[in-house]
């Protein structure tokens, strides 16, 4: 078997030899040469100590594109160029006043919405206590997010309804500042922690409460400019 295979690479070799000033000739015949140890061996060598083979080509790990000093190929501004997290630099952005207002839902069953209605929840108050968790919580929000900046904000308010239609707590939040980012997060995250506060003062009558729809309603100000769910 060895003797056979040193006499076909000295036949691969000579024809290496006669198209040595041509590339393309060079490719062909190792890469025929590879066919042939495949065939003796069962597997073809491997690709580390060739050239650029055009039948056995070494791929290439795509790059990102950069299209912004703080984004990624896909636009997303907490990621950087390697795919690890990343705060943004926001220091050449210019100061405006930026709002956000968010909302989400609690729906609570009726037998917990009449005892919050009744204000004969054992803990107390449900809607006043979850407001102020809520506003509590916006100010607390880049401690809560990791790659949120500690801004300062202006405003906060934290409203609650009672939706007798189908026994649920509506709640909505407003954020606001004038700085260099925006306060979607504040104002979700106020949203967030007042319907847990719902949850955790009404937990000991249902265990079927559910918080949904937390989202971002309308926002303003920041290169993006004006945006609502309603557009």
């Amino acid at each position: 078997m060895a003797a056979v295979l040193l006499r076909r690479t000295a036949v691969r070799s000579s024809h290496l030899r006669r198209f040595f000033n041509s590339r393309n000739s060079i490719d062909g015949a190792v890469a025929e040469l590879n066919k042939e140890m495949e065939s003796i061996f069962g597997m073809p060598p491997s690709v580390a100590n060739h050239g650029s083979s055009s039948d056995s080509p070494i791929a290439q790990e795509p790059q990102p594109i950069i299209l912004d000093s703080g984004e990624n190929e896909l636009g997303l501004t907490h990621v950087d160029r390697s795919g690890g997290a990343q705060m943004v630099d926001i220091c050449a952005k210019e100061d405006s006043k930026r709002v956000a207002i968010a909302s989400c839902r609690v729906t609570l069953g009726e037998m917990a919405f009449n005892l919050v209605a009744a204000n004969q929840i054992a803990k107390g108050d449900v809607l006043n206590v979850a407001k102020i968790a809520g506003i509590s919580a916006a100010k607390q929000t880049s401690n809560l997010i990791p790659l949120c900046h500690n801004i300062s904000l202006t405003h906060i308010h934290v409203d609650l309804k009672l939706n007798e239609k189908d026994f649920s707590v509506d709640i909505e939040g407003e954020a606001a500042t004038t700085g260099k980012t925006g306060v979607e997060m504040e104002a979700m995250t106020a949203v967030t922690v007042a319907g847990l506060t719902v949850y955790d003062m009404c937990k000991a009558a249902s265990k079927d409460i559910q918080i949904t729809d937390v989202r971002l309603e309308r926002k303003s100000g920041g290169k993006s400019g004006e945006w609502s769910r309603k557009q």
